[in-house]
């Protein structure tokens, strides 16, 4: 009995199917995240780094913006970002319509299809 129930169950692979990970960091957020953080570095030191008085705050504002925008993208594309993301898909707009057709050759097929039409007046009887 206990040799036909071994039979029955297959070891399965737990890594299989799951996301790329670096540690707690999804492998797909690093380059999005390093693109954030270097732009969040030049926008405090190089366009507003005359503001500030010492270094400290420079990188106290470098991070407070850096995390701003990692947030706003994990938050966006992380996981379940089909969440928020699907508000903006465009739905089509249909419309009903009809188009005449128009033979490429001239030949006037509608002329054939067309019923005969009678030449006098049917009579009710």
């Amino acid at each position: 009995m206990s040799e036909e129930r071994e039979q029955d169950f297959r070891p399965v692979n737990q890594i299989l199917g799951a996301q790329p990970s670096l540690g707690p960091i999804p492998a797909d957020q690093i380059f999005p995240w390093l693109v954030i953080a270097l732009t969040a570095y030049f926008i405090v030191n190089g366009v507003f780094g005359g503001l500030f008085a010492d270094e400290f705050q420079k990188w106290l504002w470098t991070f407070l913006i850096a995390g701003w925008g990692i947030a706003t993208w994990w938050i966006l594309s992380g996981g379940r970002s089909w969440r928020f993301l699907s508000k903006f898909i465009g739905v089509p707009t249909w419309t009903r319509g009809f188009a005449r057709y128009q033979s490429l050759l001239e030949i006037n097929h509608e002329a054939k299809n067309r019923k005969k039409k009678h030449r006098y007046p049917r009579k009710r009887k």
